[in-house]
């Protein structure tokens, strides 16, 4: 039978004093000012997203889905037969499905999403609770915060599997992708595993229209950061005043998405006590998404503290699924 769905939800207030703190951090850094892509998941941005997940232009998503759809008991037949599944982003769960659906097959299944987006862990608890003999209990927490609690809470006779799905280490570029791998790590014993999902080097045009679809979804999920921080921390942005821009980085070998200003801007964030200006054409930078080559991957769990034992790829869109091992 399916367990009841549990939370563990963190507090309005301190997320919004984290938020007010990363906010006024980044449209303060210099020389480019920016903004953290996690806060591009509130409700309204997670809703976006899932319908960008199946725009013509963006097949990340639906790469991904075909790779689990074919390889999920694969991938589950090489993971030792007692595991904990904690779920970093989990988003609406939909990608998630075909693994816990395999493993629930096999033994019942403590399922752990790790999302900062609240409305997102509704979802996802919603998607998944179906799934016979698994028990979900969602984290509303940054990646490593909630990462930290569920390697501390779970049963010492398992091991934990850390789902990292999706292109999200894309955000990340090659040094700093080693770096967050390496604090996973940290937080794992030997033998815990890490299904890392990698987004490949593609043709650049085929890149920027994922980033900016002909319908302009993207760039509603894109100006709706700053609409966020207008609804919650007392913003006056004029959304108006504001463009999306995707644009391909050739020497790190990623998409930027940027907001633009379209004239001279002057903008107030009452909760953090800031005041900002923008020039005509100055712009916010809001998410990397770095691509990867696909023999790339050992290279950086290696030096992360992972083996790569096994590597699953899509080659029609150009995806690859990783299963890092600790030593």
């Amino acid at each position: 039978m399916t367990q009841p769905a549990l939370s563990h939800d963190a507090s309005p207030d301190l997320l919004r004093a984290t938020f007010a703190a990363e906010v006024r951090a980044g449209l303060t850094h210099t020389p480019q000012k920016e903004l953290p892509s996690k806060y591009l998941y509130d409700e309204v941005g997670s809703a976006l997203f899932e319908v960008i997940t199946v725009l013509p232009e963006y097949g990340v998503t639906r790469a991904e889905e075909r790779l689990l759809a074919k390889h999920a008991a694969d991938i589950v037949a090489h993971l030792p037969h007692d595991v904990t599944v904690a779920e970093l982003g989990s988003g609406s769960g939909r990608k998630t499905r075909r693994i816990l659906e395999a493993l629930c097959k096999k033994r019942p299944t403590s399922y752990f999403p790790i999302e900062i987006s609240r409305s997102a862990l509704q979802l996802c608890r919603r998607e998944l609770g179906d799934i016979e003999r698994i028990s979900i209990v969602g984290y509303e927490r940054d990646y490593l915060a909630g990462l930290a609690e569920v390697s501390q809470d779970r049963a010492a006779d398992e091991r934990l599997l850390v789902l990292f799905l999706g292109s999200t280490i894309g955000n990340f570029g090659r040094l700093a992708a080693t770096r967050f791998l390496r604090d996973i790590r940290n937080m794992l014993a030997p033998g815990d595993a890490l299904l890392l999902g990698t987004d490949l080097i593609k043709p650049i045009p085929v890149l920027v229209a994922a980033y900016d679809d002909s319908v302009g979804v993207t760039a509603s999920f894109n100006l709706n950061l700053l609409a966020r921080v207008n609804r919650e921390l007392d913003g006056d942005f004029p959304l108006d005043a504001f463009e999306h821009v995707a644009r391909f980085n050739p020497d790190a070998r990623s998409i930027e998405m940027h907001l633009r200003a379209k004239r001279d801007v002057t903008a107030h964030v009452g909760a953090a006590q800031l005041t900002v200006s923008l020039k005509a054409g100055e712009t916010i930078w809001t998410e990397s998404s770095h691509k990867y080559r696909a023999d790339e991957v050992p290279a950086i769990a290696d030096d992360a503290g992972f083996v790569c034992s096994h590597q699953w790829i899509e080659d029609g869109w150009g995806f690859a699924e990783s299963l890092l091992v600790a030593r």
